[in-house]
């Protein structure tokens, strides 16, 4: 009589934590869903790439069901496989920001020029709105596209002020603040702003100048920091095809997790160590 009550217990009490389990995972993936998809979509808005988001999230989630199980076929490692399902996690965010740095270079690239060409047409004779419509058809993305977008709103009403301050919120660059407080500044309290523009074009050309110069002489301490880097990977690589047995030690055992941990954790530190050094802010 115990026995059998004892059975029906334990069978109704599984099933609750069951129930109880698929509920909190389904609201765990809503919540997830939800925020990568309005992550997605607001990063990549500003950024004027108009992807499906909802694709996006079936590719992540499709690369955190793949890779891990890959990665646990191959290697046998249940701690490399937990790792590699924390790095496809974080993967989109570092994605982001990679795609932000690049079009805000090539923004900044394209801003001596736009603002020398925004000069010349000022001299020329015209209004500032009609100078910037001509440059937003001259200049290539991503400077025609936020231009544009800052004539847009212009043109729906907003005041020149508010729609520049919204500008440089999607461009915080201490170059961009510099050009928009030197527009603004005009506006208020009057002065030459083909003259202003034309000054503010040769710092930035300067400041690019300057900024080249230190990036070639820091790129050789740049690539021995990644090469530093890399190369006990590939090492560590070579010894696995060559001894195997002694390799799978690293992943099979609590020593190796252990011994890989620490690896880990020292070759993060030196490379931020001279990614650091290297880095020269001017």
């Amino acid at each position: 009589m115990i026995k059998p009550a004892i059975i029906a217990f334990a069978f109704v009490g599984g099933g609750l934590l069951g129930v109880v389990g698929v509920t909190t995972l389904l609201a765990f993936m809503r919540n997830y869903h939800e925020t990568f998809t309005q992550t997605a979509r607001h990063t990549l808005g500003e950024m004027f790439l108009f992807v499906e988001a909802t694709r996006l999230f079936q590719y992540n989630i499709a690369l955190l069901v793949v890779l891990p199980l890959l990665v646990q076929v191959i290697t046998d490692s249940p701690p490399l496989a937990v790792a590699t399902l924390a790095l496809v996690a974080v993967l989109p965010r570092f994605v982001y920001r990679s795609l932000q740095e690049r079009r805000l270079k090539l923004f900044l690239s394209q801003l001596p020029d736009a603002m020398m060409a925004l000069s010349s047409s000022l001299k020329a004779g015209g209004s500032l709105t009609a100078s910037l419509e001509k440059l937003v058809e001259e200049q290539r993305p991503p400077l025609s596209q936020e231009f544009e977008l800052f004539l847009r709103e212009h043109r729906l009403g907003v005041d020149f002020d508010t729609a520049l301050e919204r500008m440089t919120r999607r461009i915080t660059h201490q170059d961009f603040q510099l050009v928009a407080a030197g527009m603004r500044i005009s506006r208020e309290v009057g002065g030459n702003l083909a003259a202003i523009l034309e000054s503010q074009s040769e710092i930035l050309r300067s400041k690019a100048t300057m900024e080249g110069k230190i990036r070639s002489l820091t790129a050789q301490g740049k690539l021995q920091g990644i090469i530093m880097t890399v190369l006990p990977l590939v090492l560590g690589t070579i010894l696995y095809f060559m001894e195997p047995d002694a390799m799978m030690l690293m992943f099979t055992t609590s020593t190796g997790w252990a011994v890989l941990g620490v690896i880990a954790v020292m070759e993060f530190l030196g490379y931020l160590a001279i990614r650091q050094i290297t880095n020269i802010d001017v």
